[in-house]
């Protein structure tokens, strides 16, 4: 089973993830918010049952699996139905993309790094929210992840290598935000972010297209 067989299966069960573990979730919403440009028509890239889009204004969103677009179109989205890697829109037609949790599960993230920076304006910007496999936490989800149904074939890069690749693809101006420090289970609220990376489960990159 590969990781689009796993969403399609269980897109509820993906789902209900955010309303069980409420405060995490917001959590990474207000990283992510402090990220994403207050103007601008944006793309979700892996848009999943839209649990990040619907929030953060984003009205438009590319997911394979279809058992999540069904979830995210029911949330107000528009999605079309395409893989990371080859994106069915043309040369700078957003101001920002967005890709949540999905980096992890491309079997190509350089090109799909380098289709996002296609279909940006120039100064458009990236949005990238990721587990930091080098955090307390992040090292957690490593060691258990062959035992989880979601992340079992994911490989979690590491936050140094996602901005390498950013910069080989002539991308500047990266800022990165950090939160999710205490384990899932211990957040009562959500909590607040902070400048870096290293130390929060949960970081949220931003990078500009020159």
């Amino acid at each position: 089973m590969n990781n689009i067989e796993i969403f399609e299966k269980h897109a509820a069960e993906y789902d209900e993830w955010f309303e069980d573990n409420e405060a995490a979730y917001k959590s990474e919403i207000l990283a992510l918010r402090d990220l994403i440009p207050a103007v601008g028509v944006g793309l979700e890239i892996g848009v999943g049952t839209g649990r990040f889009a619907g929030p953060l204004g984003i009205r438009i969103g590319v997911e394979p699996a279809n058992a999540m677009a069904d979830r995210a179109r029911r949330r107000s989205i528009e999605v079309h139905e395409a893989k990371a890697e080859a994106l069915p829109f043309q040369d700078e037609s957003f101001h920002f993309v967005l890709m949540v949790t999905t980096i992890c599960f491309l079997e190509k993230p350089l090109q799909a790094l380098a289709e996002a920076k296609r279909i940006l304006r120039p100064g458009g910007r990236i949005i990238i929210g990721m587990i930091d496999p080098n955090s307390p936490l992040g090292k957690e989800y490593e060691r258990k992840k062959a035992g989880s149904k979601f992340y079992k074939y994911a490989h979690f890069h590491s936050v140094e290598q996602v901005i390498l690749w950013l910069e080989s693809l002539d991308f500047d101006l990266i800022a990165t935000r950090q939160t999710v420090f205490k384990g899932i289970k211990d957040i009562n609220a959500a909590e607040p972010f902070e400048e870096g990376h290293g130390r929060g489960a949960f970081v949220a990159i931003s990078a500009r297209k020159r």
